[in-house]
Order: C-alpha cells, then structure tokens, then sequence
C-alpha cells in the first residue's frame, strides 16, 4: 500500500475546532511537522477537510 507525507503548513488559528482536532487525529503538533500515513480513502477524506492548512507528498518506499 502506498504511504503519503502530510505536512502542516499554515496556522489552524481562527478556523473551526473540528479542524483543528482533524489536524492533530493526523498526528500533526506543529507547524511544519509532518506525518506519514498509508494512502487510504479515511486520510483522504482527512485531508480533505484540512486541505487549505496542509500539503501532501507521496513518499517512496524502498
């Protein structure tokens, strides 16, 4: 299975808190702290609702 790197990229000040608990369910404390998970529909559905705050990279594995 595929592995995505989420990185935390702009401030959660001033949006929803649910998007601020979105963030750190991803595993994300800070800004410019990222997390690797594997790519599935739940994450992207995570990602998606944060997608203004966060980038995403694929990772390659070995």
């Amino acid at each position: 299975m595929s592995k995505i790197r989420i990185i935390w990229k702009k401030s959660a000040i001033g949006y929803n808190r649910d998007q601020r608990n979105t963030l750190r369910a991803l595993g994300l404390r800070r800004l410019n702290h990222s997390a690797v998970h594997a790519d599935t529909l739940t994450i992207r559905g995570m990602i998606n609702k944060v997608r203004h705050l966060v980038s995403v990279q694929a990772v390659v594995e070995e």
